[in-house]
């Protein structure tokens, strides 16, 4: 049997390896997990009434594309959030899940030639499905550093020409997983105008944009519809796992210009897996309701005071200014995370599962990814642990 060894090239997926490297270890305490973005906070109450009240749907084929409801929910949000205007029909995609998103993005969007082969850029560390949406049509993943003397966010303009010349896509998530950095209007305004330029797409992964410390971080859509920019060229994805603590409703979008919204569609009918009709209904209610999201929020600023009191004595501590991640220098990411499982059960995730070699250097090696979805006292407990094993 002959399989394709167009993947060959990425590591296994981070979660395996990390079971690989501690599993065969007894935790030195009672386990804290502190590894996987799933959001522990209650999601809103009124979400088992809705169902409730839509269960007759499940005896219907879903809507594919998104109910009209759904689809005017996500647009009004985008609205009051970004001030956008953004077509509910045409400029939106309700998705199952982001990462069904952005994997099929790159599938219906990258051409198959592009000054020869097309490249796809990504941050590096990055979001593993980036990396295998290339691969699998085809593309030049390039992975582009998103380290401290960068501002934890890709240099993209710092590339070779003939590497810009043959870019097809970018994608890039702010505020940032792991690192936590937000791109500034400034940094958008300077990734959209290099696309211009060298007329590539901008895939802008906006997940965690609702869990933010002051200000809230501001779009590339915002920027791009502000810039007068060609309006194919952002296509941004955001879910409700996050902003809402619904990881299991598996709901996101996509919006962007008319026209990769409609190759997106045309794939989608073919490939995809819509979100069933009770389920869309409880989203649109969800986006529509911004006090959960404003509690969430105010929870997670209580994990991040938690944290800067913790790591206060810690030189190395840089407090993130979004999501819920800690993106914590040690050393060496594996060892500290091998040997923290061992002294205390804590178990964290090694930076460099999180990216890729290149030129022999990882950029996450030096790193441990923190998160900081625990309830507080677990939380803070397992902070506690970790800075007095690791950096005492």
């Amino acid at each position: 049997m002959v399989f394709p060894e167009r993947f060959s090239a990425l590591p296994d997926y981070a979660f395996p390896r990390l079971r690989a490297l501690l599993d065969v270890h007894e935790p030195g305490g009672d386990p804290i997990a502190m590894t996987i973005g799933e959001p522990q906070h209650k999601f809103p109450a009124f979400v088992g009434d809705v169902l409730a009240q839509n269960l007759s749907g499940f005896n219907k084929y879903p809507v594919n594309d998104g109910s009209a409801d759904l689809l005017q929910a996500i647009s009004d949000w985008l609205t009051l959030r970004y001030s956008v205007q953004v077509d509910a029909d045409s400029q939106i995609l309700a998705l199952n899940g982001t990462r069904e998103g952005l994997y099929n993005a790159c599938m219906a969007l990258c051409p198959e030639h592009k000054n020869g082969k097309p490249v796809v850029l990504t941050p590096n560390p990055f979001y593993q499905v980036y990396a295998v949406a290339a691969l699998s049509v085809g593309a030049e993943p390039i992975y582009v550093p998103a380290t401290a003397s960068t501002g934890f966010l890709p240099d993209y303009a710092s590339l070779p020409e003939d590497v810009l010349n043959r870019t097809a896509i970018c994608y890039i998530c702010s505020p940032a997983n792991p690192q936590g950095a937000v791109a500034s209007r400034a940094y958008w305004e300077n990734l959209i105008a290099l696309a211009e330029k060298y007329d590539f797409k901008i895939f802008a992964d906006e997940c965690y944009s609702e869990i933010f410390r002051d200000i809230a971080p501001v779009g590339a859509l915002q920027v791009a519809q502000e810039m007068g920019a060609d309006p194919e060229r952002v296509v941004i994805f955001h879910s409700l796992s996050k902003r809402s603590n619904l990881p299991g409703l598996r709901s996101g979008f996509a919006a962007g210009g008319p026209q990769s919204i409609a190759r997106l569609k045309q794939l989608r009918n073919y490939s995809g897996a819509p979100l069933p009709a009770p389920l869309q209904a409880v989203a649109a209610a969800v986006w529509r309701d911004e006090a959960h999201v404003q509690d969430n929020r105010a929870q997670y600023h209580e994990k991040f005071a938690i944290c800067d009191e913790v790591f206060a004595d810690v030189q190395a501590y840089n407090s993130p200014e979004a999501g819920f991640f800690l993106w914590l220098p040690v050393e060496d990411g594996e060892a500290a995370s091998l040997h923290l499982w061992q002294q205390t059960g804590v178990r964290v995730l090694p930076g460099a599962y999180l990216a890729r070699d290149v030129d022999g250097e990882n950029p996450g090696k030096g790193y441990i990814r923190v998160a900081l979805v625990a309830p507080k006292q677990d939380m803070q407990r397992g902070l506690i642990q970790l800075r007095d094993c690791i950096y005492k």
